[in-house]
């Protein structure tokens, strides 16, 4: 059995090509020697492949602003005034991806990286509502690009300081509650008390739990964040 399993390798035209091969796929790996940087940032290719995106994507904005509801919402209201929709955002993240565009979130954020790195500000997670902080900043409201999730919680602090200020103190339970209604806002963009029943609420307690820490004031602190946070 050992001698009809090497008899195909009885060959020097085969061995030649074996060693051929596996040259061709090595690397040599230098562990001694120190790499010399020769220079630093991107090249001229990718800066103009990142400027492409950006220009089709502004004009991908122009051109739907009034034909799209969520941009139609966020080109159009002013702060305040907006109720942008979990539904209305995934249907401005389908209508990115169809020809002739093909658009990604990441693929966007990476350009505006390339060309404005002062203004970019983290690496996004890959969630719908950071579309959000990629048209605000393509239209000129932001002077920053950030993930859509810090500007929830800079909102978010906010709000809570102002609660303070007001007299309205909340107990180590109930801010706990509270930063999973934020962290819940800044990924589904509104939030209800039939969400009480989902992860994570349920694992603290669900619905029954959120109306014993805040009383007949649930309703009201939903209604707030919901405007105050996506807004």
């Amino acid at each position: 059995l050992t001698e009809e399993a090497c008899l195909p390798f009885d060959s020097p035209e085969l061995r030649q090509l074996l060693k051929e091969l596996q040259a061709d796929a090595e690397q040599t790996i230098d562990r001694g020697s120190a790499d010399e940087l020769i220079s630093a940032g991107f090249d001229a290719a990718a800066r103009e492949r990142a400027e492409a995106v950006v220009q089709n994507w502004r004009q991908f904005i122009e051109d739907n602003k009034d034909e799209i509801t969520a941009l139609q919402i966020l080109y159009t209201l002013p702060y305040g005034q907006r109720q942008l929709s979990y539904d209305q955002l995934r249907q401005l993240a389908e209508a990115i991806q169809k020809p002739p565009y093909r658009f990604r979130a990441e693929q966007l954020w990476q350009a505006y990286e390339q060309l404005e790195v002062s203004k970019v500000k983290g690496r996004p997670e890959k969630i719908l509502t950071n579309l959000i902080s990629l048209v605000r900043f393509a239209i000129g409201e932001t002077d920053v690009l950030e993930p859509f999730g810090e500007v929830v919680n800079r909102r978010f602090e906010t709000w809570l300081a102002q609660q303070d200020g007001l007299g309205r103190g909340f107990s180590t339970e109930q801010r706990e509650w509270l930063v999973m209604i934020r962290d819940h806002i800044a990924t589904s963009l509104e939030i209800g008390s039939e969400d009480f029943e989902d992860v994570p609420f349920n694992q603290k307690g669900g619905p029954l739990k959120a109306v014993q820490l805040f009383g007949q004031d649930l309703g009201e602190i939903l209604s707030e964040l919901n405007e105050v946070l996506a807004a």
